[in-house]
């Protein structure tokens, strides 16, 4: 199975809603690796790794967001090896502190 790391921007009202709680979860649930945290221009940056089958419903669902969330746009691009280096664990997923 093919596999898919990229680096994803999200744009809109995302801050304060849950969404990186929301996000974890539901890596959690598909089975996908990486991170995800606030920026301080109002966006949320996350990284996703895993099977494309796993990757790309996940990418379809942030595009909608938690409850309460505005999704403006969404930006996704493949991710670097430095955009990797904050995965603290190769099996799970985090919430690391606002960049």
């Amino acid at each position: 199975m093919a596999t898919t790391e990229v680096q994803v921007e999200i744009r809109g009202r995302v801050q304060g809603v849950g969404y990186r709680a929301w996000l974890a979860q539901l890596a959690g649930t598909l089975g996908v690796r990486g991170w995800v945290r606030n920026r301080h221009d109002g966006w949320v940056e996350a990284v996703l790794s895993g099977e494309d089958s796993s990757v790309e419903p996940a990418l379809a669902l942030m595009e909608r967001g938690p409850p309460g969330a505005r999704v403006e746009d969404i930006a996704v691009r493949p991710a670097r090896a430095d955009d990797l280096a904050p995965m603290e664990r190769k099996d799970g997923f985090a919430v690391l502190p606002d960049a």
